[in-house]
């Protein structure tokens, strides 16, 4: 089934463009006749074959919809896509202003939100009739700024009133905790309440964790003042890959709209992390080995901890014990050789698992023999669970704190925003943390 992917802001474009990137990359890693199926399957998945302007030449083209205020990022990721020669941007799909959203979420949802959500939605439809089988959408976006967060909130609510049967999949970028832009506490916090009421799933990435896995790449791993968005956005897009690249479940293809049904099965419960393994740069691959015994044990006491991070876990730390995650839902993607004789049992133990989510449901597992471009042996969890609570909670204390002394709310009311949004978008949050602590 084929998936349309909507990228809104600086950000979710900067990414798409990096997901796209790594796809085409993965699909020519291996020259094994095996290798076919799998590559038709991917390009159906996220491609579609389209003619040059111009020419008779054929290239496949990104299921996608681009979104921006300002035009300079967009004309720079499609011209990067065309310079590959390996694939592009779908022609005429790209939505532009000549002004942004000034990291304001009530100018991006009401100003410029309400002008822009017909074209999209135009742009948006022609995108869906060219699936065979469409099977929904990949809503790309941050939201700490104003084009990302606002308009992004706005054109996903469209996207579910236009689309009420298709998965509706967000890809969350979150702030760095120390981050530059002033309102983005307020920003974070009315758009998570927003598409928490129309996102079928909403994965978060922490940029915060990003810059740290990115630094431990390096040869001292001591300093994040070396990593930039740039090795940010190539590793978010890696994990993403790692996950919804074609993988099998009970001998059939795993869809993603099979993934997310059983991860998010109860719409209260829509917060999902994304565990990868192993996290090392690529270019260390060469001179390292892994074993499926020794992936599995590190990312279940990843899971365990709570952690996305390889580094500095907490091995005294016992699923079910006072300080231990504790998850809803898990669906794991092993890729690479002797996959399906992997150790899965640490991960299906029922001490991480709330009980009132059948065994077969709270853990879920699909397998790929070919491996994932350099990496011989990888493996992505995607777990629905308490991960998420700590920096939603500490991202909505922050603006409390802000809302309490009105810092800022002019700023948003000008724009056509009452204040009274951001009392219920508190509420809202409010309600998604205490759901998450009682589990």
């Amino acid at each position: 089934m084929s998936i349309v992917t909507v990228q809104l802001g600086q950000c979710g474009n900067q990414i798409g463009l990096s997901f796209f990137q790594t796809l085409m990359s993965d699909l020519a890693h291996s020259t094994v006749s095996s290798n076919q199926d799998y590559k038709d399957e991917c390009l159906e998945r996220f491609f579609h074959q389209s003619l040059e302007e111009g020419s008779s030449k054929t290239t496949p083209s990104a299921r996608a919809v681009m979104v921006d205020m300002e035009s300079k990022v967009i004309q720079n990721t499609v011209a990067t896509a065309k310079k590959s020669g390996t694939w592009r941007y779908p022609d005429k799909q790209q939505f532009c202003r000549k002004r942004g959203a000034g990291n304001n979420w009530a100018d991006g949802f009401y100003g410029h939100g309400s002008v822009v959500e017909e074209q999209v939605l135009e742009m948006v439809q022609r995108e869906v009739e060219k699936c065979d089988r469409f099977g929904g959408f990949l809503s790309l976006m941050s939201v700490a700024g104003g084009t990302g967060s606002g308009v992004g909130t706005r054109i996903t609510q469209c996207l579910k009133d236009r689309y009420p049967q298709a998965l509706l999949m967000n890809q969350l970028v979150w702030p760095h905790c120390s981050g530059e832009v002033i309102l983005q506490n307020y920003n974070a916090v009315l758009s998570l309440a927003h598409l928490y009421e129309c996102a079928d799933a909403i994965n978060i990435i922490h940029n915060d964790h990003m810059r740290k896995i990115c630094s431990s790449f390096s040869s001292t791993g001591s300093s994040n003042s070396g990593v930039s968005f740039t090795d940010m956005n190539k590793l978010i897009a890696e994990h993403m890959a790692i996950l919804l690249q074609p993988s099998h479940h009970s001998g059939r293809s795993s869809t993603v709209c099979d993934m997310m049904g059983t991860l998010v099965s109860h719409p209260d419960y829509k917060l999902l992390t994304m565990y990868c393994v192993p996290q090392t740069s690529e270019g260390s691959l060469p001179f390292s080995t892994f074993a499926w015994p020794g992936l599995m044990k590190r990312l279940h006491q990843m899971v365990v901890n709570a952690s996305v991070m390889e580094e500095g876990l907490n091995w005294q730390v016992k699923p079910g014990s006072t300080h231990s995650n504790k998850c809803i839902s898990n669906h794991l993607i092993l890729r690479g050789k002797d996959s399906t004789t992997a150790d899965i049992s640490p991960l299906r133990n029922s001490a991480l698992y709330v009980g009132w989510i059948p065994s077969d449901f709270a853990f879920t597992c699909s397998h790929q023999s070919r491996q994932f471009r350099a990496y011989e042996k990888s493996a992505c969890l995607m777990s629905n669970g308490r991960t998420a609570v700590g920096s939603l909670n500490t991202i909505v204390r922050k603006a409390w704190d802000m809302f309490a002394m009105r810092a800022y709310v002019h700023w948003y009311v000008r724009h056509g925003m009452e204040e009274e949004k951001f009392i219920d978008s508190f509420a809202s949050l409010e309600q998604v943390l205490d759901n998450y602590k009682q589990i």
